[in-house]
Formats: C-alpha cells, structure tokens, sequence
C-alpha cells in the first residue's frame, strides 16, 4: 500500500511538473500556392491554405524558433509563400509578427525559401 501511494504521489508531481516547464506552442500557417499547386502546397493542411499546428515548447522563445523552422521552404515550385505568426500559452509570441517577413541568418532566408513571393508565377 505505501508502495503505491508512493507512486502516485510521484506520478502526480511529475505531472505538475510538465506542465511548469512546457507550453502549447501554436503556429498559424498560411500558404500561397503557385499558380496550379494549391492541392499540393494545402496538403499540410487538409487541403486549406490556413491552419494551426501545435508544438510542445518550454518558452516563447523555443515558440519562436519553432516558427522560424517552419518558414523553411523545400517546394520552390510548389508554395511562394508563407506567413507564419505564433501563440506561446495564448499571448502572441513578439507581438504577433509574421516569421516569415525577415531573414534569420543560419536559419531561414526569405529571398531563397520564397524566391517568387510578390509573382503571379512560379518561373
């Protein structure tokens, strides 16, 4: 018995603990297809342009640089463009911003990801 109480004290504990140390990280993604591509570019999202993703973080800045990696961009002729803003524990992670607008060196570069963003093609 004192075994098992025990235990389920630590196992309570533990989880108070997780919970301390890890938020939902929420990520908004919109995709801009190229022209032709929007089944292929929404796929990651069931088919729509926009959706929420959720990722297990410790901090708004983990929040953050997990916006940035999804910025990352390997379909050049498939999505021109992305905007990514995220939520840490509901508050807008820097105020809201667009993840994808700047470059972040070693990280994600705009120009190389989306080289026709702003185009009416993918050429």
């Amino acid at each position: 018995m004192f075994k098992k109480c025990i235990l389920l004290v630590g196992s309570i504990a533990f989880i108070f603990q997780v919970q301390a140390y890890a938020g939902e990280c929420v990520l908004s993604i919109t995709r801009d297809a190229c022209p032709g591509k929007d089944k292929e570019s929404f796929a990651k999202c069931d088919g729509k342009a926009s959706c929420d993703e959720s990722k297990k973080t410790g901090s708004a800045e983990a929040c953050a640089k997990e916006a940035i990696k999804a910025c990352q961009n390997k379909r050049l002729d498939v999505t021109k463009n992305k905007t990514i803003t995220a939520k840490f524990g509901g508050a807008a992670v820097e105020g809201g911003k667009d993840f994808c607008k700047d470059k972040v060196e070693g990280l994600f570069d705009p120009e190389k990801d989306f080289p026709h963003r702003g185009k009416a093609d993918c050429k």
